[in-house]
């Protein structure tokens, strides 16, 4: 059964820009079109969407979930390949932690400056993002 790009979004649950990024991305190979130039996905292309859906969620990027497509369709790769990827992606994710937390160091640090100045003129988080601190 053809789908229409609205009703691979609707199935998929994304809306149909992401379905054309991941057509641009080479995500998601570009379907055939009627004479009238609609796209025709296959049923297959739910399913795709979905897996990349699911794997984002887990924090993958669009490089690596490209390379997962590429083991999902090679029936007899190794998961070792795909075990690579995840390892990569819980660097790349703990990394953001690290970030996150000297984010918020940063930021608790200044709100205790503000409490502790409250009567004075100036705002210690707001001259700090400014660069007058």
């Amino acid at each position: 059964m053809a789908l229409t790009i609205g009703q691979l979004a609707k199935a998929a649950a994304v809306n149909t820009d992401s379905i054309r990024f991941c057509e641009r991305q080479g995500l998601l190979p570009e379907p055939p079109r009627t004479p009238a130039g609609y796209r025709q996905y296959g049923d297959d292309a739910v399913r795709r969407v979905q897996f990349m859906k699911r794997a984002q969620s887990l924090g993958f990027t669009l490089a690596e979930i490209g390379v997962l497509l590429g083991l999902r369709v090679k029936r007899g790769a190794a998961c070792r390949a795909v075990v690579t990827e995840a390892e990569t992606a819980i660097k790349r994710i703990d990394g953001k932690i690290r970030e996150l937390r000297r984010m918020r160091a940063a930021l608790n640090e200044l709100a205790t400056a503000c409490r502790d100045r409250r009567a004075l003129p100036g705002c210690p988080m707001l001259d700090a993002l400014e660069g007058k601190a």
